[in-house]
């Protein structure tokens, strides 16, 4: 079997990249003739269809880079096989996602969105995103390392660490956990909430909008908010200095940080909706919050990226769900539990990984894609 990967290479520290870079270097363990080249670049990509003439052709994105991961390849003769993510609403391609022989996608929810907008689901196969579990495994309190971290975020060595990772920390249900903490601070042992974003001109505005919410609630002496340019390579490491990962995300087609916490030990607390069902277990490996709120709209305008033009308004005839808010009051008893019971912490952290390593390892998600395009396409 021959792969060529499209995604955002040589791989940033996105989500998305990591997505198919951990794939890609899953299949190349397995010992499967695969290369990687970035999506937005046509004529690189059409140098690897002439010469290294690829069975298949991954693309990693979501239903609005059709041109680049689909029709592309298509162009070329060449089969794709998207491996998708959600967006809210599909609002294009249908005709042509329809006519592929199959579609990855990254949880049953994903799948479930994608079918509820058009799309058949009889080619849609999930296949969850890998973790390396060998980067994100447990450490030791006193690791010098991790010890650095938590000095440089001003963390005492007698707090809890609380943290959130996200593009920003409001998608990632950073809002929440803020309310549900302001509820519970004098019933708990010292702590201080840590949100890593990204930075760019979006997050610095959502940035500023937490922290009035923190300091209207009164906690804002324990918010700290990082948002460093920061590589893979630390993240196991950031993970591993706190106790507990909190990200009952508003919109979650996967959870790719909620994974490789537990990967790391970490209890984590989630929402019981989207992806999140796919990978955390309420009660086993996450404490996982009620939705409390569904966000809907009635219409979306779209534009180029979408295939239309400029301002095109599509209205629904039943509203649609776009986003989700956590109930507070969940979010407060699973802090409570997690921040007074330190054996409760452990356990839920062993079991985390123990699914890990089960379900989510890298390696075994390489072998489960390549089982699946055998399977569909007959291709070996």
């Amino acid at each position: 079997m021959k792969v060529l990967l499209l995604y955002d290479y040589p791989a940033s520290p996105s989500g998305l990249a990591t997505q198919g870079e951990l794939l890609y270097r899953g299949l190349l363990e397995m010992g499967v003739d695969a290369y990687a080249v970035n999506s937005e670049s046509p004529q690189e990509k059409e140098w690897y269809y002439r010469w290294f003439k690829p069975d298949v052709v991954v693309g990693i994105g979501y239903w609005g880079h059709t041109p680049e991961l689909i029709l592309h390849p298509q162009k070329y003769n060449i089969q794709p096989v998207p491996w998708l993510v959600a967006d809210g609403y599909i609002a294009n391609y249908q005709d042509v996602l329809n006519k592929l022989p199959l579609i990855l996608v990254t949880s049953n929810w994903v799948k479930e969105m994608y079918v509820r907008d058009g799309i058949s689901g009889d080619n849609i196969e999930v296949l969850p995103v890998g973790c390396d579990t060998d980067s994100f495994i447990p450490r030791q309190k006193d690791d010098p390392q991790i010890l650095a971290i938590r000095e440089s975020l001003g963390i005492l060595p007698d707090e809890l660490m609380i943290l959130t990772i996200g593009g920003d920390a409001a998608s990632k249900g950073a809002q929440e956990v803020m309310k549900a903490l302001a509820m519970i601070k004098d019933k708990v042992a010292a702590w201080k909430y840590v949100c890593k974003v990204w930075p760019q001109p979006r997050t610095e505005l959502q940035n500023q909008a937490d922290m009035f919410l923190a300091r209207q609630l009164g906690i804002e002496k324990n918010i700290i908010y990082a948002s460093s340019i920061t590589s893979r390579n630390f993240m196991p490491w950031l993970l591993g200095a706190c106790d507990i990962y909190a990200a009952p995300s508003r919109l979650e087609g996967f959870g790719m940080s909620q994974v490789e916490a537990g990967a790391c030990e970490k209890p984590v607390i989630g929402l019981k909706a989207m992806g999140m069902l796919d990978t955390l277990v309420d009660g086993e490996t996450a404490l996982l919050a009620n939705v409390a709120e569904k966000i809907t709209v009635d219409h979306v305008i779209l534009g180029k990226a979408a295939g239309y033009e400029e301002n095109h308004k599509i209205n629904f005839d039943i509203p649609r769900a776009v986003d989700y808010r956590a109930n507070i009051e969940d979010i407060a008893s699973s802090l409570l539990e997690l921040m007074n019971h330190p054996f409760q912490r452990i356990q839920l952290g062993k079991a985390g990984r123990k699914r890990v390593i089960e379900n989510f390892d890298y390696r075994l998600v390489a072998k489960q894609f390549v089982e699946m395009v055998s399977r569909k396409l007959g291709i070996s």
